[in-house]
């Protein structure tokens, strides 16, 4: 008897060769449609022809599918899981009841076509390490570990009446952030947080809708404190992201080193000009979710009057800073049970930006914010072959990316079908 394997659910090497033929490819860098060649899939991996093969599985396409590369989103909570009604409840719940609800969760993320996402804080290397083996099916993911923040600011979940013994970030509570003060505490977080597997560092520069003891205007961290964070980064090859709405928060952010903004509402055109500059990327985030039942009560009253005041901007920092040529990513940062309507950012975006644009945030944007520029958001020869399957031409319209269920006909991560309904396309035996 052989003997059992050390990881039984992890994925088998692919060992057939997946050739696609009469299938029209986006070409998200170009923003055009490529017909007539054969896209072939083997060892996870795109290519446009290969050597002979023994065993070579044809799928025609007939000219009716479009291949779009797997949807990256750059913006997300993977903890902050459907289940939770209110901010409170979310971070009051069992550990152990987060982690089976983030399964759920990562399994919907990617059967609507989101092969990739980013956290910015909460999700740790036990999750990441998970969805690289295949004991949760899910996207992979890269992480910010826990998003550092000042006292008093926007990772710093307390209640008033909550004093300094409350542990607001306490590794055995669920929660986004961790506190440090002055630079000794920022060095060390930031080097911890590394240490745990951080792919890159968040944090919190100004004030936020969730929190509750910090206005949107407020500045947060010293510069010194900043730029120790950055430069702790930088030694280890990485880079600090800032949550930051305001333009003084931004500037602050990208003068001492920082080198993505996440929202970004209230950018005004000399600090995105600013940002071009730097080569920073933006993540804007509207959050229309949270304007309808039930979760138009998920925030308290203080909470709903600053996210809309971010809403009611988002349209206009949008356009200021595609108007600058700042990339933007795609994000959606909806929580609990809102992270259903990730896609909805889709239709969102198109009514202020190119189609075009709208999709290369959610792939070759979404790419670099990863660091896989160069595996990751086309359908390249050599590049990993995440897919999803669409009936329609998202560059004509890149809104039917809102409706996962009526235009995606398949969706392909690293080469295995994940769910299909195009015949002939089964589902891979460990997605069933």
């Amino acid at each position: 008897m052989a003997p059992a394997p050390l990881k039984p659910w992890q994925f088998p090497p692919a060992t057939s060769v997946l050739r696609f033929r009469n299938a029209k490819i986006i070409d998200v860098v170009n923003g055009k449609v490529i017909e007539g060649n054969d896209l072939f899939i083997k060892d996870g991996k795109f290519a446009f022809s290969v050597e002979e093969e023994a065993e070579v599985e044809t799928i025609d396409l007939n000219d009716k599918y479009y291949l779009c590369p797997g949807l990256i989103n750059s913006y997300i909570h993977l903890t902050a899981a459907a289940g939770h009604e209110t901010m409170r409840e979310l971070f009051d719940t069992n550990l152990n009841t987060v982690a089976y609800r983030t399964a759920w969760h990562c399994k919907t993320i990617l059967r609507r076509g989101f092969t990739t996402v980013r956290d910015t804080g909460g999700a740790d290397f036990a999750l990441k390490q998970a969805l690289a083996e295949g004991a949760i099916i899910g996207p992979r993911v890269f992480i910010a570990g826990r998003a550092l923040s000042q006292t008093g600011g926007h990772g710093d979940l307390r209640q008033t009446h909550q004093g300094a013994e409350f542990k607001c970030c306490d590794h055995n509570r669920p929660g986004f952030g961790r506190v440090c003060d002055g630079v000794p505490q920022c060095l060390e977080a930031a080097r911890d947080e590394l240490r745990q597997g951080a792919d890159f560092l968040k944090i919190m520069i100004g004030g936020g809708v969730v929190s509750p003891a910090d206005p949107i205007d407020m500045l947060q961290f010293t510069a010194e404190e900043i730029r120790a964070i950055t430069t702790v980064a930088g030694q280890m090859g990485k880079y600090v992201t800032a949550h930051a709405y305001t333009a003084e928060a931004i500037r602050h952010a990208v003068d001492n080193g920082c080198k993505g903004i996440e929202h970004g509402n209230f950018i005004d055109h000399e600090t995105a000009k600013l940002c071009a500059e730097k080569g920073v990327t933006i993540t804007p985030t509207l959050y229309f979710a949270m304007l309808d039942p039930p979760y138009d009560e998920f925030l308290p009253p203080e909470g709903q009057l600053k996210n809309q005041q971010i809403i009611d901007n988002g349209f206009a920092a949008l356009n200021t800073i595609h108007d600058a040529g700042v990339p933007l990513g795609y994000g959606s940062d909806l929580l609990t049970g809102m992270c259903v309507r990730q896609n909805d950012e889709f239709a969102i975006r198109a009514k202020a930006l190119p189609d075009v644009e709208v999709l290369r945030s959610a792939t070759v944007t979404g790419a670099k914010l990863v660091g896989c520029e160069t595996s990751l958001g086309q359908i390249e020869s050599g590049f990993i072959a995440d897919l999803i399957i669409l009936n329609s031409n998202p560059l004509e319209n890149v809104s039917i990316l809102s409706s996962p269920d009526e235009c995606t006909q398949a969706v392909i991560k690293e080469g295995r079908v994940v769910t299909s309904k195009v015949k002939g396309l089964p589902p891979h035996a460990m997605y069933i």
